[in-house]
């Protein structure tokens, strides 16, 4: 099935109890066995089947495999939040006296978890100072256990070499992890171009309505942990914590994901509960109509922005000359991402002006949404940054960020021109 089907009907089959034509809300915390021996066989992973709602549910089980197949995954783990899935994927390669190679082009909360949280636990990450692929590799070395980037900066909007980025992760015998939130599986793939491990924030574009949180690990199961099995010991020896298992053996391509489920979210429990799987399969349903509008509007909006003479700069990926333009073209198709960043003329206090006087446009630090959304990342999703490190990853002090919604283009463009003229 193409991506506009799959985000209909992928993973799901009419219950064959009810016959529901939607998926149904299993609100359970716990399932009955048909035995000792069946119970025993399930917490053994001799069968397939659910134990416990921390650990799975049969309405997760169907965003898992809706959203695997969208990416072109064999496999795929949701949880609570997209933070929790970045948090569990890291633990999943990388244990203590490892490292992580990453862009320097990070949300802030992820620039966090990376600068500051993992290290407590003992894993660095070595921050490459671009996003070109040879900065990256210069930071690998014998304890480098993954590659991690997001195939669109937020907020920089910077697009990642991906194909690139993955020759060189395989060539040191390391996965590369790619972020997807922004572009979605809908205008982006990065399976496709060699990516091992993709993670998204299932609250933004996927959901993307803006009620729910919800984040998800997708394993794109060609990533030989066997073959690397010196690097990746927990793969490949007996685990003592899950009486002996070894999960390259027994999982083969779908190792990764189990790892991740019987280690992490059965015993760290940050599970996704399943009346928010539900609703981000309505929101799944409509993301590829949604994209289309998405994309179109963000056009329009970074051709009015650049034409303005009250605007100082607009970042958008979409514009001949931009850095990432070609790399939108060959990952994105030349369908650039509806997250822009400009800065208008009075520089910060100039942005701040502007930024108030927003009347449609909400002012908030998701994005994603069906509403067209505004930040300001130096003042809120960046804050605990330092000035240095906010302008390595895209952000200057007046920049602001817009995610660009499905509203009428001329409605979104009203309000820029307003509060352009009111600043």
């Amino acid at each position: 099935m193409r991506r506009e089907t799959i985000a209909v009907h992928g993973g799901y089959e009419p219950d064959p109890t009810t016959r529901s034509a939607a998926v149904p809300i299993y609100q359970t915390a716990a399932y009955c066995f048909d035995s000792a021996e069946h119970g025993a066989a399930l917490f053994n992973l001799e069968v397939e089947g659910h134990r416990y709602s921390r650990i799975s549910n049969p309405t997760n089980a169907v965003l898992e495999e809706r959203v695997a197949s969208l990416e072109g995954g064999v496999a795929a783990m949701c949880v609570a939040t997209g933070q929790a899935a970045i948090h569990y994927a890291m633990l999943n390669v990388a244990d203590v006296g490892r490292n992580i190679v990453t862009v320097p082009q990070l949300y802030g909360t992820t620039h966090t978890m990376f600068a500051h949280y993992l290290p407590r636990l003992g894993i660095h990450v070595k921050f490459a100072e671009t996003d070109q692929a040879a900065s990256l590799e210069a930071q690998i070395d014998e304890n480098t256990r993954a590659i991690y980037c997001e195939s669109v900066g937020n907020p920089a909007g910077n697009v990642a070499d991906i194909e690139a980025f993955a020759k060189i992760a395989h060539k040191h015998g390391i996965p590369l992890i790619v972020d997807n939130t922004v572009p979605s599986p809908i205008l982006c793939r990065p399976i496709e171009y060699g990516a091992d491990i993709v993670i998204h924030s299932l609250t933004k574009f996927l959901g993307g309505h803006g009620t729910t949180l919800g984040g998800i690990i997708v394993d794109a199961g060609r990533f030989d942990w066997k073959a690397q099995a010196e690097k990746f010991p927990a793969f490949n020896l007996p685990d003592a914590s899950y009486h002996g298992m070894v999960y390259a053996d027994h999982f083969g391509a779908k190792a990764f994901i189990a790892r991740a489920r019987s280690v992490y979210l059965r015993t760290t429990g940050a599970s996704l509960a399943p009346l928010s799987a539900f609703l981000l399969l309505q929101g799944i349903e409509t993301v590829a109509v949604r994209m289309d509008r998405h994309v179109e509007n963000a056009r329009r909006v970074a051709e009015f922005l650049r034409d303005d003479p009250r605007v100082q700069w607009v970042n958008y990926a979409g514009f001949p000359g931009h850095p990432s333009y070609e790399l939108t073209q060959k990952y994105l198709h030349g369908r650039a991402c509806s997250l822009i960043t400009f800065g208008v003329q009075g520089g910060m206090e100039g942005g701040m002006r502007f930024y108030n006087e927003l009347k449609m446009i909400r002012r908030l630090v998701n994005l994603g949404d069906t509403k067209t959304l505004a930040c300001h990342p130096a003042s809120t999703t960046h804050r605990q940054m330092s000035p240095e490190e906010q302008l390595h990853a895209g952000v200057s002090p007046e920049t602001i960020r817009m995610s660009i919604g499905i509203e009428h283009t001329d409605d979104i463009i009203a309000d820029l021109d307003q509060a352009l003229g009111a600043a």
